[in-house]
This record gives structure tokens, C-alpha cells and sequence, in this order.
């Protein structure tokens, strides 16, 4: 991260930001030309590298994408599902072989099948072979799922209309943000994007410290792959999240909120565009909001593909047109976030929370759920499940519940479930008993609940091969900062292929001092994280992993 590049960027803005301008100039061509590049170095005062460097490093802004025409998702819920394969043949009919890429992830989890075609999703029936013709007018995008809650239903209950709005905003504003403040803290809201870190602290940090701006940075950059419930609230409930946002920024003082929605769901990206017009033509944003001396505004930031930014620095270096790598902390973001201003990043779970605190109190929230794990959880099932949806549930409920009654069971033989997307725990069918939906309970038996999407391991997907997956996803997904990572991953990628296709075995100690160095050495939670499905793997299916490894067999 350059400090002055944060500087030079800030200088103009969300106004005429420097990333936005990046990414509209990579469309017509697929890349950023030599010379737009340069015309945005000059514009924004920065080196050429800079720019070059930073316009490269997407999935979709990157040079080997240029020409494509249609992608693939190569998720873990989409391999593990066994449908692309054909999906690909089946779209070699219509594509030459160097115009189909690959995406991931795509949010269409719950009946797989998915590619992006001319700026829209497809999944499911639209992806059976035959089906597919080239003519979007003709095909539909539109999906379906499952969605139901056991308990408070807080995030699955009907979008409030805008007068409802309307009435929970004059109350807020009828409220000093000290109030309200306390309320949120009383509830106990845990973020809900994988760290369980505690929005209150961020908040009151954020409103304690100096800055003539600040901002709140929704992280709607869900990459995980496997999960879909941000998408739900994106584009089912996007007042919630909006209404979070507004909330956040009446406490902390900020008059600016930033929505970093990631490229692959671009149906999120313009049903919150629709909303956000909605808020500003009924008057619940902009200047002076009915008649306060509160305001706040919106910005939508298209993201361009890159799963590190769903860490919060490598974000906010995103949305200033820098290479999205992630930086050591402190200072944390509520005291130099984006532009150098005191920010807040939270997800949109934990946003679209915030809304029923202002409504109904923090201890009607706390009441809700364990006394650590305060609330309501959504959980997104696969296509593993007879009953594929998102789940919201009280926290504390029984995984099993989840499992059994509200997804009806599997549909096929199930050997584990990952959950909490890559860098989550890889939970053996057997032990889906002990554990309950909140932190304490995965944390207690050796598991992360994370974003709690959930990827079902079929009984023939052999272990290796997912292991192998795990390790290219994170070496695709790094963003170079720290050596443990950026090697690491390829290392142990290249053993697990090395195992499987040749007679190598990998050695037992090796692999330890890999993992062991990719935990404690890596810059954030994609390198540090990522062992822990890893050692799962290798404690509860040692007889299927035993053959690939020195004194295995």
C-alpha cells in the first residue's frame, strides 16, 4: 500500500474515482490499452507500473481475459456437484475453446451448472445441454431457492416498505448516536463476514477518532465459494443492508457509504443501484435527511474479481485504484481506512442486522441466540441437499436441525461439509451432531462457521483432489503480499498433484512445516486460514489421505 497513492486517489475521490475509471475503460477492449493507462497516470499523478499493476491483477481486467465471451464457475459447490464438465461441452458448441473462461464464484450454488453469459448468471436449467442457444433474450437468468427460518427470522422477514423506512429513520434521528450507539453494543452483533469481530468496538472506534470525512464500506465482495446468502440479502432485502449503512454512518459521523459489490453478481449490482434511488427520491438520503443536520450518500463500486478483497485493507486499496494487497495492521481501518479517513468495514449480514437493533432494541437482539453468539445466522445449502436454500436460523440451533429438517436431508452420499467457505473447517458427516450454529460450538471442536455456507464433499469426490482444489484456489486468489502465502499455496498444490498423478509420495513432515507456515507467517486470514479445512482433512479421513503420503499405506 503507497500512502500517497491513497493521497493522489483521495484527491478526486468516489466522485471520479480512479478504480471505477479503470475498470470502465477495461470494457471495450477486455484490457486497459497502453494508452488509457497512461492517460490515468498522468490524470492522477501516479507511475504507469502503478496503474499497470493494479488494472492487472483482476480476474476481469487481467490480459489472459481478454476474449472471452462466456465463464464457467469452477467453485468448490460446482465441482464437488460434477456438472461442468459437461456444461463446458456443452458451450464448446457454440464458443471456441479460447473464449470460455472460468469465474468463480457465481452464487448459484443451490443447483450449480453456472456460468456468466453477456453480463448475467445462468444456472441450472438453463445450463442442460441442449438448452443453451447464444440468445440471452431467449434464456432466463432468473434463479430460485429454498429460503426459511426457524426462530426470530430476522433477516428473512418481509423487506420493510419505505414508509416503514420513513418511521425508523425519524426515530433514529430523534435519538443521539450515543443512544443508539448503546444499543448496538448491548446486542452483542458479532460480524457476521468470518472473524465474529464485534461492530459495536468498530463502530464506537471509528466515531471516537479525528477526520474531517468518513466513511462506511459495505464488504459485498462475497467470494467464498459456496455461499450465497450476502447475494440474497443483495437483491431480496437491500433496504436491510442500506438502512445498516445509514445507521452506521448517523453514529459514527460519517456522511459517505461505499458498496463494493463483486463483478459476479450482477444482478446485486444493479437491484442496489434501483434501491439506492428509491432511498434518494423518497428523501431518506442526501442532504439534510428530513430536515436534520445528518447526512449521507451513496457510492456503488464495481468490483472486477479478486477473492482477497473480502479482506478489508485489500479492499479499501481496491477502491483507491491501488493493487489490491493486503497491509499490516494497525492502523486499522477506523482510524486510516479509505482515503486515509477513518472508515468501517463490515459485511452485509452484519449490516442488514442493524436495522431490527434500531427497531426493537439491543436486548431484544442479545436475547436472541447464546450469550456469546447474540442473534440470528443465515446458512446457504448446496445442491447436496434434498431442500437447496438459505437458511436462517437463531444461533445456538442444532446443525442438525439445519441439515436433516430444513434441508431435507442429502440427496446423495455425503462424506463432509465444508463450511464457511475455503478457509473454513471441513466437518466430517459424524460430527455434525455435536456441533450448534455459533462460534463457540466450531470454534470448541476444531471448526471455523465463517460465512456458514456449507459445501457438501460427496462420498466418491476423493479427498485428495479437494485438498488439491483448496490449494490452487488460494494460490490463484493471493494477492503476493507475504511469501508464506504467494509459495505456500503452489507448493502444496504442486505436491497434492505431484501425489496423485505420479509414484510420489509426500512427506508427512514437509507437509506439516508447509501448513505450520502457512498458519503463523501468512499477512492475513487467506494464507493463515487456509490449513485449517487441511488439517481436518487429514485427522478425519487419514485411511483415504494415508496412501499419498511417505509410510502411508
Amino acid at each position: 500500500m503507497s500512502k500517497n497513492i491513497t493521497a493522489l486517489s483521495g484527491r478526486k475521490g468516489l466522485t471520479d474515482n480512479l478504480f471505477e475509471k479503470m475498470g470502465n475503460l477495461t470494457e471495450p477492449e477486455g484490457i486497459l490499452t497502453k494508452e488509457d493507462a497512461a492517460k490515468l497516470a498522468d490524470e492522477y499523478l501516479i507511475g504507469d507500473a502503478s496503474v499497470y499493476g493494479a488494472s492487472t491483477f483482476y480476474d476481469f481486467t487481467r490480459p489472459s481475459n481478454q476474449g472471452k465471451k462466456v465463464f464457467v464457475c469452477n467453485g468448490s459447490a460446482c465441482l464437488c456437484a460434477g456438472t461442468q464438465d459437461a456444461l463446458k461441452a456443452e458451450l464448446g458448441k457454440h464458443f471456441k475453446a479460447e473464449e470460455i473462461g472460468e469465474m468463480c464464484c457465481l452464487g448459484r450454488c443451490h443447483e450449480n451448472s453456472a456460468f456468466h453469459y453477456n453480463g448475467h448468471n445462468y444456472s441450472g436449467k438453463a445450463s442442460i445441454p441442449g438448452s443453451f442457444n447464444g440468445t440471452p433474450e431467449k434464456m432466463s437468468h432468473e434463479d430460485h431457492y429454498h429460503i426459511a427460518a426457524s426462530g426470530a427470522g430476522i433477516l428473512t422477514a418481509p423487506s420493510p416498505s419505505l414508509d416503514e423506512l420513513r418511521s425508523d429513520l425519524k426515530k433514529m434521528l430523534a435519538t443521539s448516536p450515543e443512544a443508539v450507539l448503546a444499543e448496538i453494543k448491548t446486542s452483542g452483533l458479532r460480524g457476521r463476514g468470518g472473524a465474529g469481530f464485534p461492530i459495536g468496538i468498530k463502530l464506537e472506534g471509528c466515531r471516537k477518532a479525528e477526520g474531517d470525512r468518513k466513511f462506511i464500506v459495505c464488504n459485498a465482495d462475497e467470494g467464498d465459494p459456496g455461499s450465497y446468502s450476502d447475494r440474497y440479502l443483495l437483491e431480496k432485502q437491500p433496504f436491510k443492508m442500506l438502512f445498516g449503512m445509514i445507521i452506521s454512518g448517523y453514529i459514527t459521523g460519517a456522511d459517505r457509504g461505499v458498496v463494493y459489490i463483486r463483478y459476479e453478481y450482477p444482478e446485486s449490482i444493479e437491484i442496489n443501484k434501483t434501491a439506492i434511488d428509491s432511498l434518494r427520491e423518497a428523501g431518506l438520503i442526501g442532504e439534510n435527511i428530513l430536515g436534520s443536520d445528518f447526512s449521507f450518500e451513496f457510492k456503488i463500486i464495481e468490483a472486477r474479481g479478486a477473492y482477497i478483497c473480502g479482506e478489508e485493507t485489500a479492499l479499501l486499496a481496491s477502491i483507491e485504484g491501488q493493487r489490491p494487497e493486503v497491509r499490516v495492521r494497525p492502523p486499522y481501518p477506523v482510524n486510516y481506512g479509505l482515503f486515509g479517513k477513518p472508515t468501517v468495514v463490515n459485511n452485509v449480514e452484519t449490516l442488514a442486522s442493524l436495522p431490527f437493533i434500531l427497531k426493537n432494541g439491543g436486548a431484544a437482539f442479545a436475547k436472541i441466540g447464546t450469550e456469546k453468539s447474540t442473534g440470528t445466522k443465515l446458512l446457504s445449502l448446496d445442491s447436496a441437499f434434498n431442500r437447496p436454500g438459505i437458511y436462517e436460523v437463531d444461533m445456538g440451533t442444532p446443525l442438525s436441525t439445519v441439515v436433516k429438517e430444513m434441508g431435507g436431508g442429502f440427496r446423495r452420499k455425503v462424506k463432509a461439509l465444508h463450511i464457511g467457505g475455503p478457509l473454513g473447517g471441513l466437518v466430517p458427516t459424524k460430527k455434525i451432531k455435536d456441533l450448534t450454529v455459533d462460534f463457540e460450538s466450531f470454534s470448541k471442536n476444531g471448526f471455523l462457521l465463517g460465512h456458514a455456507s456449507i459445501v457438501s464433499v460427496p462420498e466418491e469426490f476423493p479427498m485428495v483432489a479437494y485438498l488439491e482444489h483448496l490449494f490452487a484456489f488460494t494460490a490463484h486468489e493471493s494477492c503476493g503480499k507475504c511469501f508464506p502465502c504467494r509459495i505456500g499455496s503452489v507448493r502444496g498444490k504442486e505436491l497434492l498433484q505431484k501425489a496423485q498423478s505420479e509414484d510420489f509420495k509426500i512427506d508427512h513432515e514437509l507437509f506439516s512445516d508447509l501448513l505450520s507456515t502457512l498458519k503463523t507467517g501468512s499477512l492475513c486470514a487467506l494464507g493463515g486460514g487456509m490449513p485449517l479445512p487441511v488439517y481436518n482433512a487429514l485427522e478425519y479421513f487419514d485411511q483415504e489421505l494415508r496412501p499419498y503420503f511417505s509410510g502411508g499405506e
